[in-house]
């Protein structure tokens, strides 16, 4: 092994009479090049460790009007001219200190939250190597490591040997959109190159609790929102994004099989569970979906952003969306073509999110992820007992949740003694934004609320981070009850 030692050692260097134009490649460029990385570094790795420490704040609250003013030392307008690397490396540090640490273990507000090192280091060989994943000849090992994954995804889905076809996406939405535009290819084809008069009026079928992102595919689809006549696409979704709650896919599925309609699992928060022997049943009926959309973004802990469509049907993808466009996808390239996959992807550019995946897959294994998927199934278990007979609390939905989200209402001492009525609804939907934005100001804790239906605002409480332990639990209902005693 090489010793690199002396060559990587931070050393004192003044960067405030140094800028971008002397970075690599200018010549004698390599040692301010170094040096200039090392600070990186060194904000980075100051950042994870406080990421981790409790009494670091979750946030360092503003309004937009501050940060836009301007802190100290801090100015989002950009220059005319370059700015010194010392004026950057500043840019760096404020960036961070003025966001959220959506990796710190009291950080419940989104569903994607937590700081894996694994797949942060990931991301950091991804950015370096800058590549698109639309060609093996400019992305030769990503390609086939995305290849490798899919597979693997799909055979823990159950099809069988894995076969199929999948993308990685930009996210959730995206992949639920692939699913649509599949779908409506399969049953009528001729869309492709006629239009959408090419087929009938054409309708989706979801529910009122799944991702919005299913209404909008329809709509930029151009199925709109209003009944139309030809029944195509059930969605079910395995973890809605509220309540946590799981469709019973076998049921759907023989529906699906009855009137030859595409099924599709939108498992963008609840696909992780297929990782867990105890919690995987949830999702019984999975392989029989024509697709499935799964976010290892969320439930499984990788970096934004990580998610893929997966297709039962090998080939429909590219049947779907290839355009052949030439200057891109030469047939007569002296490698074997078929791993091209950029012309299966409406997109062109396609960033590359498999890698930090894979890496955390190879360091963890299959039984690491299931170790973390059933932490944080044991964690929100924690929390719903330790509420559910409380004094002050009130469960949004009976009976115990299928995966981490816990809702529920806070009732402060005023309301208790109060008769259920529309003024005590009216001062209940108030209780939960006043103690969000006080725990926002304070900096100690996050967590959702929303309403739902004709349910006044409540929380919804989610693990997905696998550094939450049940101190954190502890502290996040103490500090709820601090912050809403007197409400």
């Amino acid at each position: 092994m090489c010793d690199n030692s002396e060559r990587f050692t931070r050393a004192e260097i003044d960067f405030s009479n140094l800028f971008a134009r002397d970075l690599l490649p200018a010549k004698n460029g390599e040692e301010p090049t170094i040096q200039f990385l090392l600070e990186v570094v060194e904000i980075l790795t100051n950042y994870v460790r406080k990421t981790f420490d409790r009494s670091t704040k979750v946030l360092d609250f503003h309004h937009p009007h501050q940060l836009l003013e301007g802190m100290e030392g801090f100015n989002l307008e950009l220059s005319d001219q370059p700015e010194s690397l010392e004026q950057i490396l500043v840019d760096c540090r404020d960036t961070l200190k003025y966001g959220v640490r959506t990796g710190h273990p009291r950080f419940f507000n989104q569903l994607s939250s937590g700081l894996d090192i694994i797949g942060l280091a990931g991301e950091w060989l991804t950015s370096t190597a800058n590549t698109n994943m639309f060609t093996y000849e400019i992305a030769p090992v990503f390609v086939l490591m995305e290849q490798l994954t899919l597979k693997k995804m799909r055979e823990i889905i159950g099809w069988p040997n894995g076969d199929g076809d999948g993308l990685f996406s930009p996210g959730g939405a995206i992949s639920n959109m692939y699913s649509v535009m599949v779908a409506r290819y399969k049953y009528f084809p001729e869309v492709k190159t006629k239009g959408m008069s090419a087929a009938p009026r054409l309708v989706l079928f979801t529910s009122e609790h799944s991702h919005y992102s299913i209404k909008k595919a329809g709509a930029v689809l151009g199925f709109g929102k209003e009944n139309g006549y030809v029944p195509l696409f059930v969605n079910a979704t395995a973890g809605t994004t509220v309540y946590g709650a799981f469709d019973p896919i076998n049921d759907i599925a023989d529906i699906c099989e009855k009137y030859n309609l595409w099924l599709h699992v939108d498992g963008a928060w609840g696909g992780g569970l297929l990782m867990s022997r105890k919690h995987r049943h949830k999702l019984s009926g999975i392989e029989r979906a024509n697709s499935v959309t799964w976010n290892p973004h969320k439930m499984m802990g990788v970096p934004l952003q990580c998610s893929a469509i997966l297709v039962r049907e090998k080939g429909i993808l590219q049947g779907c969306n290839s355009m052949c466009a030439g200057y891109l996808f030469q047939p007569d390239k002296q490698y074997d073509v078929t791993y091209d996959t950029g012309d299966k992807a409406i997109q062109c550019g396609r960033h590359v999110d498999i890698f930090k995946f894979w890496l955390m897959w190879k360091a963890k294994g299959t039984v690491g992820f299931e170790q973390h998927i059933d932490r944080c199934l044991e964690i929100s278990e924690y929390l719903y007992n330790k509420i559910k007979n409380r004094v002050g609390y009130e469960m949004v939905f009976e009976g115990q949740p299928q995966h981490t989200n816990v809702c529920f209402w806070y009732i402060p001492p005023s309301l208790r003694g109060m008769p259920h009525g529309d003024e005590r609804r009216e001062k209940l939907h108030r209780v939960a934004p006043k103690i969000k934005a006080m725990m926002m100001e304070c900096g100690t804790t996050m967590v959702g609320y929303q309403p739902q239906g004709d349910k006044v605002n409540f929380f919804r409480m989610v693990v997905s981070n696998h550094a939450v332990t049940k101190s954190d639990i502890d502290f996040l209902i103490d500090e709820i009850e601090r912050l809403g005693h007197d409400l």
